[in-house]
């Protein structure tokens, strides 16, 4: 493989590209992380510090924007070096001081500001140091040649090779020279070949973490698992941000090995337990915070059997802290914070009463004389957990509620935005059926009349003509199928342009095309008296009436005589507009009639109700077809 023309997963981009941008992303990740870590740290305890004047209060606003904006940062870095990173939402700040101070309460800012403080810092150290040691271990190597010399005697490889065994060593002062050279030559170029892929693996790590930590996590989701206590309780288990997974994962993590540093130590001095009994029922007890996370029940089953274990081996100290010392108190609390957030109430519940009665067991079996503060203690356990129970459930049921008015919110937007798309959908659809369709049946019946309008036609041009009119046949079924994906039932057009002024320019454009037509419109008075007062919507509804019927003339009954009629008359004090339109039968030597699909009709009762008129269509007596319109004026 070309080192340089080698290209990654990237279109066109070459490994060297590759590395460089790997290096550009990984290398200056360390200075950085120091210098937000240095910033961040003091600003916090001068923050934690100062909190007792009120002047704390100021200072962790503050604080926590400049988190955001070195998280800011680390998205914008990790957009350069090519991850996608979806922009995460901040609550606002209020106007104000107290606007400001509500910056505090964001957990969005909480979240940069413990990514920045406690895993940015070891996470870019160690990428750092890796990316270094790597990449001039690989220059050292291929160039041992020159600057071995400077060397004292000893050689690395010699002397490994002398514990293997000295006949492996060459005599020769040259051939131990050349055979020590040759060796790091060799590790030097594996190194470097290695060197974009470690590169990669590095950065890759990098931005995962980086991706998943500082993402836009989703709301009403919990520990990764959906938000619905039915489902949870069913057992399913859905993938929701990786933002909220990881988070939940690392702080489960983290408050796993923050108590055990602190319970270890404490259990074995102060209840003089054995320091290896001690270990390993506190990693116990620890580690079923995490596994709670993945699966409750083992998790909350191995929870009670450390503390169990626990109180057995704490009996003998007889303290007034027992059976629940402080630690494994601490511990089995968090074990049912994972459990009441992470899963339906009834998980942490079963464990609380479990937690009850192994108190009970320990009370009145582990011990003959009861310590003066074992009830005290007992009593402290149960009201405690049970406390934290409520509060998780509480706060669980506030979650899901969120999220589940979240989801409804963006469900009615989506209807919303799918409801004005097929209006949309709709108003096309009719306008391309009313003007496209009109028009190709025009050019279809003109096509088809041509050798019968115009004397002297030669056979080709005859079968052009017949070409032209297959054609424009074909079109409009090709149309129709197009319209009945595009078109939505019920809707109401919302695009008025033609009107009744344009109704008899639409007849002689009809006509022209060989069809024969009477029309009797409006009389001059009635033409005033309506453009006067009809309004837009039922002025586009009559042509657009007069126009679909037309055109079904045209296409179901081509060269059939037309009568289009428009009559107004009074209905009391309102004033209505009549419209007619009827055909007579087809004659049999033209060209059969072109299919239809039905939707022209529709469009005219469509029409006629949208306005708050009605419509009927039907065929007559004599074989032709009528279409009878009346629209309020």
């Amino acid at each position: 493989m070309n080192l340089i023309t080698s290209h990654s997963s990237r279109g066109g981009e070459t490994i060297l590209r590759r590395l460089s941008r790997d290096f550009a992303y990984v290398l200056p990740g360390l200075p950085i992380a120091v210098f937000s870590f240095g910033l961040l740290l003091a600003m916090t305890v001068a923050s934690a510090a100062t909190l007792v004047i009120w002047l704390g209060a100021l200072l962790l606003p503050l604080t926590l924007v400049v988190a955001s904006g070195f998280a800011e940062l680390d998205r914008n870095r990790l957009r350069l070096w090519g991850a996608a990173v979806a922009p995460v939402r901040y609550q606002p700040a209020g106007p104000g001081m107290t606007g400001k101070l509500r910056l505090a309460v964001d957990p969005r800012r909480w979240l940069d500001l413990i990514f920045e403080m406690l895993i940015a810092f070891p996470l870019r150290l160690i990428t750092f140091i890796l990316a270094v040691v790597w990449t001039l271990g690989g220059l050292a190597g291929i160039s041992y040649f020159f600057w071995s010399i400077f060397l004292p005697d000893e050689r690395s490889v010699i002397q490994l090779l002398e514990l293997v065994g000295s006949s492996l060593v060459p005599e020769r002062e040259t051939a131990q020279y050349l055979l020590d050279a040759g060796a790091h030559f060799l590790l030097g170029a594996v190194l470097l070949l290695t060197l974009p892929t470690v590169m990669r693996g590095l950065a890759g790590l990098d931005a995962m973490l980086t991706t998943a930590l500082l993402g836009d996590g989703g709301r009403g989701e919990l520990f990764g698992h959906r938000a619905d206590p039915l489902d949870a309780a069913a057992g399913s288990r859905h993938s929701a941000s990786f933002s909220g997974t990881a988070w939940a994962w690392i702080g489960a993590g983290f408050a796993a090995v923050v108590l055990l540093a602190v319970s270890w130590p404490l259990i074995s001095v102060l209840y003089a337990v054995n320091v290896a009994v001690a270990m390993v029922l506190v990693v116990a007890h620890c580690a079923a915070v995490v596994l709670t996370l993945r699966w409750v029940w083992p998790g909350l089953a191995l929870s009670l059997a450390a503390a169990a274990g626990l109180m057995i081996a704490t009996a003998p100290a007889g303290t007034g802290l027992w059976p629940w010392p402080v630690p494994v108190l601490i511990t089995q609390c968090a074990v049912l914070t994972v459990a009441v957030l992470a899963r339906p109430w009834y998980c942490a519940a079963s464990a609380w009463c479990g937690g009850a009665v192994l108190t009970l067991i320990a009370l009145f079996t582990l011990v003959e004389d009861l310590p003066s503060g074992s009830l005290g203690n007992s009593i402290v356990f149960t009201s405690i957990s049970a406390g934290v129970v409520g509060v998780g459930v509480l706060l669980r049921l506030w979650i899901l509620n969120a999220g589940r008015l979240e989801a409804a919110e963006r469900t009615s937007a989506e209807q919303d935005r799918r409801r004005k798309e097929l209006q949309e959908r709709t108003r096309i659809a009719r306008e391309l059926h009313d003007v496209v369709a009109h028009s190709m049946s025009v050019i279809s019946v003109q096509a088809s009349t041509a050798q019968y309008r115009i004397a002297g036609l030669n056979d080709d041009a005859r079968r052009e003509f017949e070409e032209i009119a297959g054609s424009s046949r074909q079109a409009l079924s090709e149309m129709r199928m197009l319209l009945s994906t595009l078109r939505a039932e019920d809707e109401v057009p919302t695009a008025p342009e033609p009107g009744l002024e344009d109704i008899e320019e639409l007849v002689q454009t009809t006509r022209a095309s060989g069809t024969p037509i009477r029309y009797r419109g409006l009389t001059a008075d009635d033409d005033a008296a309506l453009l006067a007062s009809a309004t837009p919507a039922t002025a586009l509804a009559a042509y657009r009436i007069v126009q679909e019927a037309l055109s079904n003339a045209l296409r179901h009954a081509p060269g059939a005589e037309v009568e289009v009629q428009l009559r107004a008359e009074a209905d009391g004090p309102a004033r209505r507009l009549n419209i007619s339109v009827v055909n007579g039968p087809s004659p049999e030597e033209l060209m059969e009639p072109a299919p239809g699909a039905g939707l022209g009709l529709s469009g005219i009762r469509e029409r006629a109700t949208a306005v708050g008129g009605s419509a009927e269509a039907g065929p007559t007596e004599d074989g032709g077809f009528t279409v009878q319109a009346r629209l309020p004026l």
